[in-house]
């Protein structure tokens, strides 16, 4: 397939993660990552793996409806780095009554049984 229709569908995958969380669907959210080997990195270290990221969302986020915010993906940049694998850089703004987050997300983009997922996720937060 073309650069340009691998691109699109990473974009959809990460379109598709975005309105789970806006809806409140962890479980939707983190469809978009490996499952159970997906490497996350913020605050300062190496998280946990797919489970435990998902109960870390439930737990910190999804308290009550509407609890976990609007977040929005922009500035979206993609690098095909093989037929099977993409470097995807983009910024994240996460807007919640309890206090607003943002950042840039560093992601390593897999394709896995024809489907593209994220093998290991940096965040990086914009400090305030």
């Amino acid at each position: 397939m073309s650069d340009t229709i691998e691109k699109d569908a990473i974009r959809n995958v990460i379109a598709e993660m975005q309105a789970a969380w806006n809806r409140g669907d962890f479980h939707g959210y983190m469809a978009g990552f490996a499952n159970p080997d997906v490497i996350f990195v913020s605050r300062g270290k190496i998280q946990k793996d797919w489970q435990a990221t998902l109960d870390h969302y439930i737990d910190d986020y999804g308290g009550s409806p509407g609890s976990q915010g609007e977040l929005a993906f922009s500035n979206i940049r993609i690098e095909m780095l093989a037929p099977d694998a993409a470097q995807l850089i983009s910024d994240y703004k996460l807007v919640r009554a309890v206090g607003n987050q943002s950042g840039v997300n560093t992601r390593l983009m897999r394709k896995r049984d024809g489907k593209w997922i994220i093998a290991l996720n940096h965040v990086s937060n914009t400090e305030r």
